[in-house]
């Protein structure tokens, strides 16, 4: 409940909704007021009663004073509109006779005001016409997100150094969707895109001066075209701003009017996300201009506009920065929820926002805790932000059923057609199972809820089980209790992964719950997450608004230094004086400023984020984090760099009054509390206590523990599945968290699974799909050969028993009960970009022995000092052990998170049940490949040859036989020369992955699609034999990322799928004795029967991130002079196929630069009379000018000034 100040003016605070507008206000005698309006601006209600041919009462019960309404404008139904007269005791008047509308008639009020205008309407009684009193009005919207999701966001004109014209269409080059065949990737946000003639090193040094003539030029052409609106972002500017404020100065002169510069916005490293930042500021400048410039129309000069940012603090409207309201909404809600929790001396909790279509979780310790990037879309915007995450769950969400069992989101009902319950023909959503479980109240619903419609809804999905082969469930309760579990499993799965980012037990928290349908699952979620307490507050509903009410000015200073710790002390205290100065100037108020260092390992991106008072707190404060965060101490002899330097100064909060919770009203659980703005359910076991303020806490009763519930076995089957695809998503965070090396914490280069007691793989983290297949394999082969214990961690990277490549190195946990019965495993493979080799990075072109590759570490239990005398003691060592054993640190921690969260698992529903349920995942999986096999006739055959750039043959039949499937790649080549040899569990992954898409169901990536599948590997390229010594066993780096890709490439083609898409992954290594750098280049993926191939972007065996331009002219002695589409390099058909990319690197020292790359003889296939997509190429241009056609596989030595090029294939096309 907000505080009963006396302020001087009117204080008002609305959350503007996609839907709903939220408003709240303290008057100045300190009375506390609330409204909920339409954000159209419309009032809509029912007529209860004529009581005159130009007078009825509404069904809402107003509080406005008399005369409020006159002057607004009347509507029934789809009429004309009229002009209310008359306000009077709870009736409106009209003014149009020919107006006749009858009782239960829909009626809609309105003033043609934005929908912030209307609610200070009612909260002030000013009616249309009159003079608002004087107020600070302050404002928490959705609008720009809205925006952006709708497409009515301006296109600015993006001006970007020459080179890098489609950056922001190339992103990261990730594709959204791992085991999809047509990708789909939104279009930018910007329009014309101008490339810049100019250039700067990465110390800001000026290397192509800007040419100023060529861009007045262009500037005043578009500006004569009509364009307004620019994005600046230029390669290093966020050490040289100069380049960037001569473009403004430049644009400005021209006539453009909204100018986002990147290095004011974000003057932070990494050219792509401060782009990024700068597009969706400028892109949302124009849609906040008009929505300010509306409300101080309407409002006048004595309301004070500000705006809640998505730190959570206000800013004045003049200065405030559209990239900073994408958050705006939920950070209300987050602050409101930190100042309920601090009113009720309870500080430590995690937050639940649901609303309509999505709910919203965060962490407070005290004070909510900032992020200062935030990802929106595939934008990465960096500006300060509170820490929320986002799952697609709410009231809107659908119920649907699918083969493998029950589902909730994320797909949404939306505000139209909204849930069955509104009877406008939705579908059966979340919202709909609340009432018909009996945990809505539709009497005491802001809006009128029919039951009927939602039975109709769920009747339709009890035969939809039955279609599905699905056992039918004991009632409609247990149906609906299902439903309901599986989406309170999903909110708990976000509050989980939140935590486990942040290095934090849940259970140890409480739980705050709001929106209009957070406090309703509060119970539920925190019964899963083993949380105790819940607090709601009496405004629970309308938490964003209260929030907004009581949130202080805020205003951030930052400061980049990244240079190494110990080099900048001296220079900190004087720094951290100047952003205290600068962000409480900004504040304009006095106040006071709390100051932040974020601090990484050397060679590191992501950083810690830690405040301080003084240089002298960093190094302890980062070793104290980075222990809590990791569980154990940085590693010696790794120094610690020094990011950046943050302020946010804030003005003095304003404290909510002190609550207190005692015995006079305890409610036990079952009950629900209801208001038209929000429901609180009181699930059994749990008790209820009032707050002096009006808020409730909500604790588990001793004795009781969480109520089993009568749930369908489709939805148990998927809360398990659920539950177990945490752990592995877990898995996955916590090893990104704590890698050290590039490869695994920003090239994502990593995988996680949880598997069987036999070894077989279950689920998935959707990471490498390279890596997923070869999974079961190498737990299988090493279990056999080391028999397990409790307690034992086995590594291994040995292709003879499934491993890919040597870089590729595997964890593995095995799971054991308390009685010392295996449950099953967890394992992770990660990519270490130096294990040894004959050259820098352990990707040997020119390897014909898997010796050369690197160091060999049979599958054993791992011991770390073994491992280091392993990777030392070879022929070609590792030029990185250090690294090595830093992050097979982070593996081993991963999977034993894993394994305890497993074990946790199974000691809940019992190890047989647990069993049965791993058993019914991969089970699914196996009837999923048996329907497709089915809806083909005995003896189908499909079939495809073809060859590897070197002439090496690959050949692959699959034929359909009792009711299996066999794949014989027999014909295929014999044992390659050089390092093309792929191991069987290489092919396993190739095969699963395209049984995968073949399928076309959202399964869970598994074994069980092999269990009616007959695998045939004849000895040779695809089965190479393997020899005890390393020296005599073949090669088969290449074979992991190259052959890997053209055996889907021939699965495909056999198939029928789609054309072929680039056939590789476009190994790039350089590096020396000191160093080695590992990145993959996209290219353009194949056309289908009806969708185009995506640009530049990888495809099928990998999904790695490229590094970006400044982070890795900033670390290594090269620069990226081109990174851009290969326009036309698509097949050409009935639908073309995607552009391949072009990337340039200038190199800066003398290097090693070794490629591994396929389809340079030839392009891609198109198929259906679709031509091929170009092929690959890539050349060596020296200092002097002389340039150098290179092979497909090569390693060369680089000289400074040497520059590489290399152009990737495009996809085949699809028809004529």
């Amino acid at each position: 409940m907000p505080p009963p100040q006396h302020p001087s003016a009117w204080r008002l605070a609305a959350d503007r909704g996609g839907t709903f507008t939220d408003c709240a206000a303290l008057t100045p005698s300190g009375e506390f007021k609330r409204c909920k309006v339409l954000s159209s601006g419309i009032l809509r209600a029912r007529v209860a009663a004529l009581t005159s041919p130009q007078s009825c009462r509404p069904d809402r019960p107003w509080d406005v004073p008399d005369g409020c309404f006159v002057g607004w404008q009347i509507r029934f139904a789809d009429g004309p509109p009229a002009t209310i007269t008359s306000w009077q005791n709870g009736t409106l008047s009209w003014d149009r006779p020919d107006l006749t509308p009858a009782p239960g008639d829909v009626l809609e009020l309105s003033t043609g005001e934005p929908a912030p205008v209307v609610g200070a309407r009612l909260l002030t009684g000013t009616p249309v016409g009159s003079a608002f009193p004087p107020m600070e009005y302050r404002l928490a919207t959705t609008l720009a997100t809205n925006a952006l999701l709708e497409g009515t966001s301006a296109r600015p004109v993006l001006f970007i150094t020459a080179g890098f014209p489609d950056l922001l269409i190339i992103g990261d080059q990730r594709r959204a969707d791992l085991f999809a065949l047509g990708h789909h990737r939104d279009a930018p946000l910007h329009g014309e895109v101008v490339e810049v003639t100019e250039r700067l090193d990465a110390t800001g040094r000026v290397i192509v001066p800007l040419d100023r003539d060529a861009l007045a030029s262009k500037a005043a052409a578009l500006a004569a075209a009509g364009c307004r609106t620019a994005a600046i972002a230029l390669a290093h500017s966020d050490v040289n701003p100069a380049h960037e404020r001569a473009v403004a100065a430049i644009l400005q002169s021209a006539g453009f009017t909204a100018i986002s510069i990147s290095s004011e916005l974000a003057p932070v490293i990494r050219l792509l996300p401060r782009a990024q930042t700068a597009v969706v500021n400028a892109a949302l400048a124009p849609v906040m201009a008009r929505f300010v410039a509306d409300i101080r129309s309407a409002m006048g000069p004595d309301v004070s506009l500000r705006f809640l940012t998505s730190a959570g603090g206000l800013a004045p409207a003049d200065s405030f920065r559209p990239c900073d309201s994408l958050l705006s909404g939920p950070a209300g809600g987050v602050a409101g929820a930190a100042a309920l929790a601090n009113s009720c001396r309870d500080p430590r909790v995690l937050t639940l926002d649901m609303g309509g279509t999505s709910t919203d979780v965060a962490r407070s310790e005290g004070r909510p805790l900032y992020q200062f990037e935030q990802r929106t879309g595939r934008s990465v915007i960096l500006a300060p932000a509170l820490s929320i995450e986002t799952v697609a769950a709410g009231g809107g969400s659908v119920c649907d059923v699918t083969a493998e069992g029950l589902t909730v989101g994320p797909r949404s009902a939306g505000a139209n057609p909204g849930p069955a319950c509104y009877g406008r023909g939705g579908p059966l959503t979340l919202t709909d199972v609340n009432l018909l479980l009996g945990r809505l109240d539709p009497d005491r619903a802001g809006l009128p809820l029919d039951p009927e419609p939602a039975r109709v809804r769920l009747a339709e999905l009890r035969a939809s089980m039955a279609a599905h082969g699905l056992p039918p469930p004991p009632s409609d309760e247990a149906l609906l209790r299902g439903l309901l579990d599986v989406a309170v499993s999903r909110m708990a799965e976000a509050v989980r992964r939140i935590s486990v980012r942040d290095g934090c037990d849940p259970s140890e928290y409480s739980l705050v719950a709001f929106g209009g349908a957070g406090p309703q699952h509060a119970c539920a979620v925190a019964d899963q997450l083993g949380i105790q307490r819940v607090l709601v507050s009496r405004q629970a509903g309308l938490l964003s608004a209260c929030g907004a009410l009581t949130a202080p000015r805020e205003a951030f200073a930052v400061r980049q230094i990244l240079q190494p710790l110990h080099d900048s002390l001296t220079l900190t205290d004087n720094i951290l004086a100047d952003l205290r100065a600068e962000a409480l100037a900004g504040l304009a108020a006095p106040g006071t400023a709390t100051c932040f260092a974020q601090l990484r390992l050397a060679g590191q991106d992501s950083a810690l984020t830690i405040p301080i008072a003084a240089a002298a707190d960093c190094a302890p404060a980062f070793t104290a984090e980075y222990s809590r965060l990791y569980g154990s101490p940085p590693p010696s002899g790794r120094a610690v760099e020094l990011v950046s330097l943050r302020a946010a100064a804030a003005t003095l909060p304003t404290p909510w009054p002190p609550e207190s919770f005692d015995d006079a009203s305890v409610l036990h659980g079952p009950d629900i509390i209801q208001d038209g703005f929000s429901t609180l359910v009181i699930e059994p076991g749990w008790e209820a206590r009032k707050g002096t303020a009006g808020s409730w806490r909500l604790t588990r009763a001793a004795s009781d523990s969480p109520a089993a519930s009568p749930e369908a076995e489709a939805a148990a089957s998927e809360l398990f599945r659920a539950r177990l695809q945490g752990i592995a998503d877990a898995m996955g965070e916590l090893l990104r968290r704590t890698a050290v090396s590039t490869n695994v914490k920003e090239r994502l280069d990593y995988s996680c699974a949880v598997l069987d007691a036999a070894g077989r793989l279950v689920v998935n983290a959707p990471h490498i799909p390279v890596h997923l297949g070869a999974l079961g394999e190498c737990v299988r082969r090493t279990a056999a050969l080391l028999s397990p214990q409790p307690g034992d961690i086995f590594i291994t990277n040995d292709p003879a028993c499934g491993g890919s490549h040597l870089p590729d190195v595997t964890v593995i946990c095995p799971v054991f009960t308390a009685d010392g019965t295996l449950a099953g495993y967890t394992a992770n493979r990660a990519h270490h970009a130096e294990i040894g080799g004959i050259t820098p990075g352990s990707m040997p072109p020119a390897a014909r022995a898997l010796a050369e590759e690197g160091v060999v570490i049979p599958p054993q239990r791992l011991a770390e000092s073994t491992i280091a005398d392993l990777l030392c003691h070879h022929p070609w060592p590792s030029r990185a052990i250090p690294d090595n054993l830093a992050d097979l640190r982070a593996q081993v921690a991963a999977a034993r998170h894993g394994a305890d969260a497993f074990l946790d698992l199974c000691s809940r529903h019992g190890l047989p049940a647990a069993t049965r349920r791993l058993h019914d995942i991969t089970a699914a999986a196996a009837r999923a490949m048996a329907r497709r096999l089915a809806a083909f006739p005995e003896g189908r055959e499909w079939h495809a040859a073809s060859t590897m750039d070197d002439g090496t043959p690959l050949c692959v039949r699959l034929t359909i036989h009792c009711g299996r499937l066999s794949v014989d790649f027999s014909g295929s080549g014999p044992v390659h020369p050089g390092n093309r040899n792929a191991t069987p569990a290489i092919v396993r992954s190739a095969l699963l992955y395209v049984l995968r898409l073949w399928i076309g169901e959202p399964l869970p990536l598994n074994e069980g699609l092999f269990d009616p599948v007959n695998l045939i590997l004849p000895e040779g390229l695809l089965n190479p034999p393997f020899a005890d010594n390393p020296a005599a066993s073949p090669a088969v780096v290449g074979g992991n990322v190259e052959t890997s890709q053209r055996v889907v490439e021939l699965l495909i083609q056999a198939l029928g799928l789609e054309a072929a898409s680039q056939g590789t992954m476009n190994n790039v290594i350089f590096g020396n004795a000191s160093f080695g750098h590992y990145e993959t280049i996209g290219g353009g993926t194949g056309a289908g029967p009806a969708y185009d191939g995506l640009d530049g972007v990888h495809s099928h065996m990998t999904n790695t991130a490229i590094t970006d331009v400044e982070i890795i002219e900033r670390r290594y002695p090269v620069r990226i002079t081109a990174f851009k589409l290969r326009h036309g390099s698509g097949g050409t058909g009935l639908h073309r196929g995607g552009d391949g990319l072009i990337r340039s690197w200038h190199f800066l020292a003398p290097l090693t630069v070794s490629l591994l790359t396929e389809h340079r003889t030839a392009g891609p296939q198109g198929l259906h009379g679709g031509t091929a997509g170009a092929p690959g190429r890539q050349w060596l241009t020296r200092a002097d000018g002389h340039i150098e056609l290179l092979p497909a596989t090569t390693a060369v030595l680089v000289q400074p000034g040497d520059t590489l090029t290399m152009e990737t294939p495009g996809g085949g096309a699809w028809g004529l």
